[in-house]
């Protein structure tokens, strides 16, 4: 099995580290333009059933 020649500098490790975990951020949220509910992007709104301005879910009415 091959191994390291030279040592792996701490900026290298770092920056390494840096880029992976930058990309497990949260995903990205908006507001939907019909009720106001924050909402997941590209995703119909729970809420209300609407996305991009048109009724795509049919939401049982709350009573």
């Amino acid at each position: 099995m091959a191994t390291p020649k030279r040592r792996i500098s701490h900026a290298r490790t770092h920056n390494r580290k840096a880029k992976f975990l930058g990309a497990l951020s949260a995903r990205a949220t908006t507001v939907c333009s019909h009720c106001g509910e924050v909402v997941q992007v590209y995703c119909a709104c729970t809420h209300c059933g609407y996305y991009r301005g048109r009724k795509v879910l049919k939401i049982a009415e709350e009573n």
